[in-house]
């Protein structure tokens, strides 16, 4: 549970909660049976209250009830399958807006809640050919319902959707299932030891996604918001292929390795520009499909053991989309592709520790990554009397790069086996340099001008004291 506030003005709260139960049942030496229950549930509330006229509260939540039976069995020592089933529920509720306070004129609205019903049966083999080679084969099958209560909107056919093209609705009853998808998810990887310390691994992949994020880069708070599979929004498909090297030194106590991958996505997600997320009964009209691919490749480098240890990571990844529909309206950046929302072609992280002694330790943290694209505007025109803002291409600029250094001094008691209680203290220093991280760039109009602002979380050194202990 967690919430904050800008400037005692907006404030934001957040909860998740998450519950899992689960039962394991050993049928003989070779076959066993997992069920588990799980649950999610997320929620934020926004609300305003310095304005008595226009105070408000913005409610939106999203919660998953899931049942998982897995079966994992050895007909062989060197062979294991996994099979089994599941069903994963969900309860979206899109958004509850509403007055604050008796003074508050504010016109209350409340969105349809989604439901949705995702089940799944699969199956995979593990076989190990020999010391050297290993695979793996698996096949899944997932099928989704988006149900009712639901009223869905119909638009004219041939036409782009939008509130101009809408013809009516059709209203579905409770549980009515609305729209189908469903298909196949094979997935394949082998891994072949050339020696004791070289390894290659070879993998793919298909996975579909019935429930998407919205974000809008723009915005100064973290008000995203998910959106299920419906008639209009098919779900995403993904195909991934990796590749990697591995390779161990010092009898296996230093670890590095390379991996590349590509991945191409159907049905990825957008918005058009100008789209409203927030409070949006008929957000179809302001969201577009698109295609999507994402390639990088990740080093690593570990040390385990000895005074000094850690690991050092790099990352090259990109992540973009294209959508060029046949309808001007839903085509962005002339349907070439471009940056998506969370692309961040370099990454680097550094962890070290350094122990001094058995009780006495030291252990840093660096953190770096390239700013997320923005789109931003570039002029001012005149268009029939009214002045009207020339943005950039879709995400064509970035925001500054992410930097920080975290530093903490761990501190132990006496290692007897025989004590009540083992405990350690831990004193740190969160971002020691102070560094500004913009976690959103917005801009603001006023008296005719245009001016940019950053906005940063936790700007300055914060020092943390941890105790810990176990018995």
């Amino acid at each position: 549970n967690d919430q904050f506030r800008f400037n005692a003005d907006t404030s934001y709260n957040y909860q998740n909660k998450n519950l899992t139960v689960q039962w394991k049942h050993v049928f003989s030496n070779n076959l066993y049976a997992v069920i588990s229950g799980i649950y999610s549930g997320y929620n934020y509330n926004i609300s305003s209250y310095q304005n008595e006229t226009n105070a408000f509260t913005l409610d939106y939540s999203i919660d998953n009830y899931g049942l998982k039976l897995d079966f994992s069995w050895y007909p062989f020592p060197n062979h294991k399958i996994d099979f089994g089933l599941n069903s994963l529920a969900y309860r979206l509720n899109p958004g509850r807006f509403q007055p604050s306070g008796e003074l508050s004129l504010i016109t209350p609205e409340l969105l349809e809640n989604e439901q949705g019903i995702e089940s799944a049966i699969y199956i995979g083999d593990k076989f190990d050919i020999s010391n050297k080679l290993s695979i793996y084969a698996g096949l899944r099958y997932s099928f989704y319902s988006f149900l009712g209560p639901k009223s869905v909107n119909e638009y004219a056919p041939g036409e782009p959707i939008e509130d101009e093209t809408k013809t009516g609705e059709t209203s579905y009853d409770k549980n009515e299932s609305i729209i189908n998808y469903q298909g196949l998810e094979p997935r394949f990887s082998a891994r072949y030891s050339l020696n004791d310390f070289n390894s290659i691994k070879i993998s793919y992949n298909r996975m579909r996604q019935y429930i998407q994020m919205l974000s809008n880069t723009t915005s100064i708070s973290p008000t995203d918001i998910w959106k299920l599979s419906d008639r209009f929004i098919k779900p995403q498909i993904g195909d991934q292929f990796t590749l990697g090297y591995y390779r161990n030194f010092r009898n296996n106590t230093i670890e590095t390795s390379v991996e590349a991958y590509y991945k191409n996505i159907n049905n990825l997600l957008d918005f058009k520009s100008g789209a409203e997320l927030l409070m949006n009964e008929h957000i179809e009209t302001d969201i577009v499909n698109g295609l999507g691919k994402s390639y990088g490749v990740e080093v690593l480098f570990k040390k385990k053991t000895g005074k000094l240890n850690g690991w050092v990571s790099y990352a090259y990844s990109r992540a973009l989309i294209k959508v060029d529909s046949g309808y001007e309206e839903e085509i962005i950046n002339n349907g070439e592709f471009y940056p998506a929302n969370y692309d961040k072609p370099h990454a680097v992280n550094v962890l070290s520790n350094y122990r001094f002694s058995r009780r006495l330790s030291i252990s840093g943290n660096i953190v770096y990554s390239t700013g997320r694209p923005i789109t931003i505007p570039l002029a001012k025109y005149s268009y029939y009397g009214s002045e009207r803002l020339h943005y950039s291409e879709r995400n064509e600029f970035r925001i500054p790069d992410y930097f920080r250094l975290d530093i903490s001094l761990n501190i132990e008691g006496n290692h007897k086996v025989k004590k009540l209680n083992h405990s350690s203290w831990t004193i740190g220093v969160y971002n020691l340099t102070g560094r500004n991280n913009p976690y959103s760039v917005y801009f603001v109009s006023s008296n005719g001008e245009i001016n940019g602002y950053k906005l940063s979380i936790f700007a300055e050194p914060i020092p943390t004291v941890t105790y810990n202990f176990r018995f």
